[in-house]
């Protein structure tokens, strides 16, 4: 359900507006940065099956997750 939020509304408005001809490297680490908070704030921490910890995700498992391209390449 949070994805489909993503996806619907809030990836449509940032796509908006970010439409230039060319992004420069800051405007792209910007973008980057904020979609890995928002997939961070999305799936979580995952519970570790053998401790029963809770452990972080790192960027790569989140984009596993994901399964679309980053904001960067829609662009």
């Amino acid at each position: 359900m949070k994805i489909k939020i993503y996806l619907t509304i809030i990836l449509p408005v940032v796509l908006y507006g970010w439409e230039t001809p060319s992004l420069r490297l800051r405007e792209e680490y910007r973008l980057g940065v904020f979609e890995n908070i928002v997939l961070r704030k999305t799936f979580g921490a995952k519970e570790e099956e053998v401790r029963g910890e809770w452990i972080r995700l790192y960027n790569g498992e989140h984009y596993d997750l994901y399964s679309s391209p980053n904001i960067i390449h829609v662009i």
